[in-house]
């Protein structure tokens, strides 16, 4: 049985057409609905993820700004400590130097001549006093020289002055300590050919 198809054959065409861009326009749009949610879920990761790293990075950088202040405190003890055991070497290694200080100013202290005040900064000693004359002065400058503790003596200030009716000089004068080593003194050496007593 032959068919004759009566419709017309364009606009069959032409719906068939407008069905298969419909269709196509759908598919293309949820792809794009699926690319676009796909991108929007990755941004949304990395975006979390960057999150999280920077939190993890606030709490690194919270212990270390904790570590950096005890680190820091810790070098503040230890310079401290350092800063007290200069100051104990330098009280050990200084001590020792009054003692001779003040034996040398026995030993060398000429008659006539009585100390007012003794003034040591450092390795400086200042000291006032009284002289029966200017020769007493010098001979103590003299002896200041002459010690191998004390140096370097300068005559601040002299001039006369009368104490209680006695004519007397006032005097200021500056010298150095000299830091030295004490020697052993060694035994002395036996002349050669020389025998102890007792030895035939």
């Amino acid at each position: 049985m032959i068919r004759i198809n009566l419709l017309p054959h364009r606009a069959e065409k032409r719906r068939a057409r407008q069905l298969q861009f419909a269709i196509l326009s759908g598919i293309s749009f949820v792809v794009g609905l699926l690319v676009i949610g796909f991108v929007h879920v990755a941004i949304d990761s990395q975006i979390s993820y960057q999150e999280r790293r920077n939190e993890y990075l606030t709490q690194q950088i919270v212990i270390l700004d904790k570590q950096i202040a005890e680190i820091k405190k810790l070098r503040e003890q230890t310079e401290s400590l350092l800063a007290r055991k200069t100051v104990v070497e330098n009280l050990q290694s200084t001590r020792s130097n009054v003692v001779h200080l003040l034996d040398q100013m026995l030993r060398i202290l000429p008659d006539g001549v009585y100390l007012r005040s003794l003034k040591q900064t450092g390795d400086k000693i200042s000291i006032t006093g009284n002289a029966q004359s200017n020769a007493r002065v010098s001979t103590l400058m003299r002896a200041i020289e002459d010690s191998k503790w004390l140096n370097s003596p300068t005559l601040v200030d002299i001039h006369a002055s009368t104490t209680a009716g006695t004519r007397l000089n006032e005097f200021s004068l500056n010298f150095n300590l000299t830091k030295q080593e004490t020697a052993v003194p060694s035994a002395p050496a036996k002349p050669a050919g020389s025998k102890d007593k007792g030895t035939p």
